[in-house]
């Protein structure tokens, strides 16, 4: 039994329940609930994600279930089929597979008898996509969500591609499962077989990456869970949740603009993080608020939360480009609907190196940028975890192979919220081109801080589903949609938009060199600007600094030890980033458990050589409990031609220090306009 002070409920915790589906498999899940729940029922929240409850997240679980349980709610953080200690094999994200076995584990929740029969399901990236796609298949008992970091479109905004871009993140994240996939379940809670289910999940579970190549463009493949193939379908509450700092905030704009039922967005400076652990800062009491959101829509209690804002957003103050951030300076900005009558679209011409003011339209011309690969090694990830250095840096250093675009010096302060579009009249000299939009500001010292970005594989300047080769020295008009961001630009400073042929290693390169040219009498900027300012956002409700429960104690082994360094070998012209993220070791002390994370990614290239390009990571995780010793190396390289991808992969499985298994993994895949 848990007692928490300021909790209205005390709290028993299970630390192991079984979930049976239909064919026989069982669920491995652990479990907050209200010690009176036996004799007066509540609703249930549900966490479904492949992490690992017993020892990945459980400190993070601690703290969020926690919190719920004591304020009334049945709270189960449930392990995906073939993770953590459930039965069978993950083979990839979001399959048909887990979203019928979401169905069943929330069935089986309803007729619990600590449950009334309502569920609500929470979730952060994959927990937060598989939340918004079981509210698609509309299960009876689920009658709210909260979704953070996650999307209505698995094509265009998740980790694999941006604007028909293949993203280097998809390497890393491939990566990190194919590591994470491997490891076996607890002997304490699955006994002896668990041998047996860790050979099969490292001979059987797959390396992803091969299928994602796979599907270049977006196909049936990237429709399937992708909620914008019909919003309709989603029609219970929806809280939807992302940060500046992370890869995902576009989703809460379209859900807010398309799904019909109660929504609310809320969009903060932070990385991929809940908000209460949100960096960089301020973080939020987001434990409250979810609970607040909760007691509306699964007890249909008055907590006033309906009646707020449906979106609040983290109003970024022009900051220094530090790419360590702990804290962004701003305030919070609400809008009761969106898109917000508040916010009117100026358009500005680009003329010769200048950003012109409406109307503009002299000094308009030709203007030509063939970028060098190094053009993205300070640009930081596509979805910052931020415990790294993995911000963007002084953008000087990507404009000197840029075409640049500035304003004049503003006279006034200036505030955007929504999505800059860049609209571009140009031609190139190869079938197959991309294309980076960046839009930074640039402070009175010179400094300049990226603001927002896009990408456009330029053979989808019509379709992600059906590309099409440029004809070289041909003009074509493009429109280049930039993240949604909300942005206050202070007085004195200027807006640049930067224009590269290459975002290496954000985005693989084309597959050779492209020169550019930009016919500037056709092209411009697009700015969503935000009319009002600070006494309009007055009353908006604050909730405070984070709190949450208690979570379990650990005791530090090994400290960790990140870093992010860019190697320039200037006598072999050799560009090399360097990422790591070495989380060191520690101890679950309820567990007696010992666990040990490491990462490391390089990211390379050659002088201007296309087909130098190679992404390599190392990862290694093991688990130790007295004589039981697990470890789990892998190893992955991606290369390119200008007509293949090159995929290697290898694994090695431990027990103490004996190898007991070993695999390869060697594919070349065609590029299909990419």
């Amino acid at each position: 039994m848990q007692t928490v002070r300021d909790f209205p409920h005390q709290v028993r915790t299970i630390e192991n329940l079984w979930i049976p589906l239909p064919d026989g498999t069982r669920l491995a899940a652990r479990a907050w609930i209200p010690a009176h729940a036996d004799d007066h029922p509540v609703p249930a929240i549900v966490e479904y994600i492949p992490y690992r409850k017993r020892e990945f997240t459980r400190l993070r679980d601690d703290v969020m279930h926690g919190w719920f349980a004591g304020h009334g709610y049945a709270c189960l953080r449930v392990d995906l089929r073939g993770s953590g200690e459930s039965d069978g094999l993950l083979t990839d994200e979001y399959l048909p597979r887990e979203l019928d076995d979401g169905e069943a584990i929330l069935e089986w929740i309803a007729a619990q008898p600590w449950c009334n029969g309502r569920t609500g399901m929470i979730g952060i990236s994959w927990g937060g996509f598989n939340g918004l796609q079981l509210a698609a298949r509309q299960p009876p008992s689920l009658g709210a969500i909260i979704t953070a970091c996650s999307t209505d479109d698995r094509y265009t905004d998740d980790i694999h591609y941006m604007g028909g871009c293949l993203l280097g993140d998809n390497l890393s994240w491939a990566s990190t499962m194919y590591s994470h996939t491997a490891l076996p379940p607890d002997p304490a809670i699955v006994g002896e077989r668990w041998r047996d289910m860790w050979h099969a999940r490292m001979e059987g579970s797959g390396f992803w990456l091969e299928q994602w190549l796979r599907h270049q463009h977006r196909d049936d493949y990237w429709r399937h869970g992708s909620i914008n193939e019909n919003y309709d379908r989603v029609q219970i509450p929806v809280m939807a949740i992302s940060g500046w700092a992370d890869g995902y905030s576009n989703a809460v704009f379209r859900l807010l603009e398309n799904l019909r039922g109660p929504r609310m967005g809320l969009i903060g400076p932070w990385g991929h993080k809940y908000p209460h652990q949100g960096l960089p800062g301020p973080t939020m009491d987001f434990l409250s608020e979810a609970v607040r959101w909760w007691d509306r829509w699964l007890k249909n209690e008055a907590s006033g939360i309906e009646a707020e804002p449906m979106l609040r957003a983290w109003m970024q103050d022009s900051a220094p480009p530090e790419p360590n951030l702990r804290t962004r300076p701003g305030r919070w900005v609400a809008e009761n609907s969106w898109p917000s009558p508040r916010v009117e679209h100026v358009s500005h011409p680009l003329l010769r190196g200048r950003v012109g003011g409406p109307g503009a339209r002299e000094d308009s011309g030709e203007l030509h940028i063939q970028s060098t690969l190094s053009v993205g090694l300070f640009a930081g990830r596509w979805a910052s975890f931020t415990a790294t250095p993995d911000l963007p840096h002084d953008q000087r250093e990507e404009d000197g192979g840029a075409l640049v675009f500035d304003s004049e010096p503003l006279t006034a302060p200036m505030e955007i919220l929504g999505a800059p579009v860049v609209t571009l009249r140009l031609a190139v000299d190869q079938p197959v081109a991309m294309i980076c939009v960046r839009l930074s500001d640039v402070a009175e010292n010179q400094e300049a801080t990226r603001v927002t970005y896009g990408l456009l594989n330029l053979t989808h300047r019509n379709s992600h589903e059906t590309p099409e080769p440029l004809e070289p020295g041909t003009f074509y008009t493009v429109r280049v949609q930039l993240n949604d961001i909300a942005q206050r630009f202070r007085a004195g400073h200027r807006l640049r938009i930067s224009l590269s042929t290459s975002y290496w290693p954000v985005a693989w390169p084309a597959p050779r060199p492209v020169c550019l040219t930009v016919a500037t009498a056709q092209s411009s900027l697009d700015l969503p600007i935000r009319r009002g300012g600070e006494a309009d956002d007055a009353a908006i409700h604050d909730p405070g600094p984070a709190r949450g429960a208690p979570q379990s104690e650990t005791t530090l082994l090994q400290p960790r030890d990140y870093g992010w360094t860019v190697t320039r070998d200037l006598a072999a012209d050799r560009s090399v980033l360097e990422v790591k993220k070495d989380e060191g070791a520690f101890r679950i002390n309820a567990l007696e458990l010992d666990m040990r994370i490491r990462t490391v990614e390089w990211y390379s290239h050659q002088g201007n050589d296309y087909g130098s390009v190679r992404g390599e990571t190392l990862s290694e995780r093991g688990l130790v409990r007295g004589d039981w010793a697990v470890t789990v190396r892998t190893r992955t390289v991606l290369t390119s031609d200008a007509t293949h991808f090159h995929l290697r992969a290898e694994m090695d499985g431990f027990e103490g220090d004996r190898r007991v298994h070993s695999h390869n993994v060697e594919r070349s895949i065609p590029r299909n306009l990419v």
